[in-house]
C-alpha cells in the first residue's frame, strides 16, 4: 500500500508540472508561502512551555501567565526559524517525498534566499526578545534550542538514534524555558516524562516514514536505512513502558503528594494509558504518527483525551480533594 501511494504521487506530480496544482501553487503570495513554511499547524508543541506554569501553580498568576505567553511566542518563532532552515537544507530529498514535495521551498514558490533572509531576521527579533523581555537565563535557552536544532538540520540527523534524541531533547528545552521564564525549579519530572514522550513520538514518526516511503525512504532520508520497523516496534515498546511508569511512579510518589497537597493525581493515569495506545492504534492500523500536531487536531478522540487530561490536572493540583 505505501509503495503504491508513492508511485501515485508521483504520477500526480508529473501531472502537476504540466499545469497541475503544483503548477497553481506558483501565483502563491510570497508572503503566503513564507507563513506555511513557518508551519503555524506545529506550533502547538510549543503548547510545552507551559508545562511549568501549570505544574507550578501559577495558572492564575497574571504576571506569570504574560512571561509564559511571551515564552510561547518566542519559541512559535524559533521553530518557524528551524523549519526554514530545514526546509532549505532537505529541498532536494523533499522533492522526492510524496507529502513534503508540497512544501513552498521544494515546490519552489519560496526562494532559498527569502527563505534564509526571513529566518535571519526572525531569529535576531525572537532570540532579542528573549534576552531582552524575559532575561538571561531564558534567552540562553531559547539560543541553545536554535543552536541544537540547527545541528539537527545538518550533522545530527544522519546518526541514527541521535536524530530521534535530538529530536526529544528539544522538547526538553521547551518544557526548561517555560519553567525558566515564570522563574520556577524545574522538576526532573518534568524531564524525563517530556523526554520519554519526545522520544516516543519521534520513533512513531520514522516507523511512519518507512512504511510511507517504502523503497524510496533510504533516497529521502538515508538515515531511514539503519532502521526497521521491526528495531523501531522495539524501541516504541521501551519508551512507551518507560512514559508509562515515570508518569505513574510521579503522581503517586511522596514528593508530588507533598507538593499538590493531595493524593489525587493519580486518578489522572488512565488518560496517558488511553492516549498512548490510541496514538499506537493510529500510527498501526492507521498509518498515521507523520505529524504529531496533525494527528492531535484531526483525531478526536485523542484530542478528547489530551483535553480530558490537562483540565483534570488542573482541577485536582488547584483544587485539592
Amino acid at each position: 500500500m505505501a509503495r503504491s501511494t508513492h508511485q501515485d504521487f508521483a504520477a500526480s506530480d508529473g501531472s502537476a508540472a504540466r499545469g497541475g496544482p503544483v503548477a497553481r501553487d506558483a501565483d502563491r503570495p510570497a508572503a503566503l508561502s513564507l507563513l506555511i513554511s513557518l508551519r503555524p499547524s506545529q506550533w502547538s508543541k510549543n503548547l510545552l512551555v507551559f508545562a511549568g506554569l501549570v505544574f507550578a501553580r501559577r495558572l492564575f498568576d497574571g504576571p506569570s501567565v504574560a512571561r509564559a505567553a511571551i515564552a510561547f511566542a518566542v519559541f512559535c518563532a524559533l521553530s518557524g526559524v528551524v523549519y526554514l532552515v530545514n526546509d532549505v537544507a532537505d529541498r532536494e530529498t523533499d522533492r522526492r517525498h510524496p507529502l513534503k514535495s508540497k512544501r513552498p521551498i521544494a515546490a519552489g514558490t519560496l526562494s532559498v534566499r527569502a527563505a534564509l533572509g526571513a529566518a535571519v531576521v526572525l531569529a535576531a527579533a525572537a532570540l532579542g526578545a528573549a534576552f531582552a523581555v524575559l532575561g538571561p537565563a531564558f534567552g540562553l535557552v531559547a539560543l541553545a534550542y536554535v543552536a541544537l536544532l540547527a545541528l539537527y538540520s545538518g550533522p545530527l540527523k544522519h546518526i541514527v538514534i541521535i536524530d530521534a534524541l535530538t529530536i526529544a531533547i528539544g522538547f526538553v528545552l521547551r518544557a526548561a524555558a517555560g519553567a525558566v521564564a515564570i522563574g520556577v525549579v524545574i522538576s526532573h519530572w518534568l524531564f524525563v516524562c517530556t523526554i520519554l514522550l519526545a522520544l516516543f513520538i519521534a520513533f512513531a514518526k520514522r516507523r511512519h516514514e518507512l512504511v510511507l516511503l517504502a523503497d524510496g525512504a533510504i533516497s529521502h532520508r538515508p538515515i531511514l536505512g539503519e532502521y526497521s520497523p521491526y528495531l523501531l516496534d522495539q524501541m516504541i515498546a521501551v519508551v512507551t513502558a518507560s512514559t508509562l511508569i515515570a508518569y505513574i511512579f510521579y503522581t503517586i510518589s511522596p514528593e508530588t503528594t507533598e507538593k499538590f497537597g493531595t493524593e489525587w493525581l493519580g486518578l489522572t493515569i488512565p488518560f496517558p494509558l488511553y492516549g498512548i495506545f490510541r496514538y499506537l492504534y493510529l500510527v498501526h492500523q492507521r498509518d498515521g504518527g507523520g505529524s504529531p500536531s496533525d494527528l492531535l487536531l484531526s483525531d478526536r478522540p485523542l484530542l478528547a483525551c489530551v483535553t480530558a487530561w490537562i483540565l483534570a490536572v488542573v482541577l485536582i493540583i488547584y483544587q485539592p480533594l
